[in-house]
């Protein structure tokens, strides 16, 4: 244990000067506890969906993932993360990609349940991966949408060891019982699979 004589009370004062010289935006937020938990996938920025949205899991010990399915949101970026922080809505996906620069933003963590699917059994075994834009609108398709989308899916499947095909690659339209058509007839499967396998 460190004795407070004369040399230990001069290299506190200078700690606390040189702190107090800090702009106090800069310091980190006493009530803040820990820093925002990582994302699963590291070019993600964490946007968290409300905890009302989506089941909390420890997936895949708790069930098996099997597919990554492919959403478009008929809505824009903001609107879409905003409704996944609307506890009314009861609606969630792992991840959002912005059409037009391709930023992915993770709203629940992998381990959990996003309310994606339309169907529970689906819910369970998968990653719901949302697109900005709409099925009838190939324009917000872009590039950078694609590719960074593609990114994440195959870092997806070669976290869970899922083939990159469309037997484990999916759209929201071939979920049993759903009444969704995303991502729509003009989604390139072929191009998209071709990313993903070369990602």
């Amino acid at each position: 244990m460190e004795r407070a004589g004369p040399t230990t009370t001069r290299r506190r004062f200078l700690k606390g000067a040189a702190l107090a010289a800090v702009p106090y935006a800069l310091l980190p937020d006493p009530r803040a506890g820990a820093q925002a938990p990582a994302v699963d996938y590291p070019a993600a920025e964490w946007q968290p969906a409300g905890t009302s949205n989506y089941t909390a899991s420890n997936r895949p010990r708790t069930y098996p993932l099997d597919y990554v399915i492919i959403h478009v949101t008929q809505e824009t970026y903001p609107n879409t993360l905003s409704i996944f922080q609307n506890p009314q809505k009861q609606v969630s996906a792992h991840y959002l990609v912005r059409s037009a620069d391709g930023h992915v933003a993770q709203c629940v963590r992998e381990a959990d349940i996003a309310w994606h699917a339309g169907n529970w059994d689906y819910n369970t075994c998968s990653i719901g991966i949302e697109h900005e834009g709409w099925v009838d609108q190939p324009a917000y398709f872009t590039d950078a949408l694609y590719e960074q989308s593609a990114r994440l899916t195959a870092a997806i499947c070669t976290r869970y060891a899922l083939p990159k095909d469309r037997a484990h690659i999916i759209g929201h339209y071939e979920v049993p019982g759903t009444d969704h058509t995303d991502p729509g007839p003009n989604w390139d499967w072929t191009r998209y699979l071709r990313l993903v396998n070369f990602a």
